[in-house]
């Protein structure tokens, strides 16, 4: 495990870690300068791509956007999720891992699951990948999105499985849309850092979907909250373009040679 990931872990229980997507070079540039961790998630097939699932998201586009996020990133933690049907067993885990770390030099990848992918996890950090861990709503396998923890099977699963992501070496786990109570029970019951989307401030830290926070996105999930109207702004400044090209006003002298 190499210093940055180290480091990272003992923020538990001291401060709260900052964490937002980034597809590309200039968006990871900026949030880079606040955020603990930067994820290029897999979410960018709906936010990118209009994908109605992640499903539809392959390694090649998670390499390239990463590639592009990795020349933004210069303080932050790095990790890229690995995409649907990449890593059904150690084998093929391995071997896209891999393929992820050495084209885009990130620091980690992410995974969704629980008791499924415990070997896998270990085999990963066998071989020197650092993986985080993903349970709650799991976007690749999801028949539905309803927040999870509510009845007791499903809350002894989770927890279960959070200690199973910790035992098998994961250095820290995603809670999506997991109830409050439950996520406060498996952050103070596991000994590595929750980031929450969805699952209270109980978490050691929280992730959102950067478009979704400032507002580029029509999403009105119960979790996000909107920060910005980038929507707006982008609006107002290609209006005050087409003017200023209409009534001959750009490009000026200024702006000509």
């Amino acid at each position: 495990m190499n210093n940055k990931i180290i480091n990272f872990i003992k923020k538990k229980n001291k401060s709260k870690i900052i964490s937002l997507t980034a597809y590309s070079k200039n968006i990871a540039s900026i949030i880079d300068k606040y955020c603990d961790l930067i994820l290029v998630g897999d979410s960018l097939g709906s936010v990118l791509y209009n994908f109605s699932t992640t499903k539809k998201v392959t390694l090649d586009m998670m390499i390239e956007h990463s590639k592009s996020v990795r020349m933004g990133v210069s303080k932050s933690l790095m990790v890229v999720d690995m995409p649907y049907n990449t890593y059904r067993n150690t084998k093929e885990a391995l071997k896209n891992a891999k393929k992820i770390i050495s084209k885009t030099k990130c620091d980690a990848v992410k995974i969704e699951g629980g008791k499924k992918v415990y070997q896998i996890i270990k085999i990963l950090i066998k071989n020197k990948i650092p993986v985080m861990g993903h349970l709650g709503v799991l976007p690749q396998s999801a028949t539905n999105f309803k927040f999870k923890g509510k009845n007791i099977t499903e809350r002894k699963n989770i927890l279960r499985d959070s200690k199973l992501l910790e035992e098998a070496g994961a250095f820290s786990i995603v809670l999506e849309c997991i109830e409050s109570s439950l996520a406060k029970e498996i952050t103070n019951t596991i000994n590595i850092p929750t980031i929450g989307i969805g699952a209270s401030s109980h978490c050691d830290g929280q992730v959102l979907v950067t478009d979704d926070l400032i507002g580029l996105n029509k999403i009105s999930a119960r979790f996000v909250k909107k920060y910005s109207n980038i929507e707006k702004k982008i609006n107002d400044a290609v209006l005050k373009f087409k003017q200023d090209v209409t009534k001959i006003k750009f490009p000026s002298k200024k702006h000509s040679y």
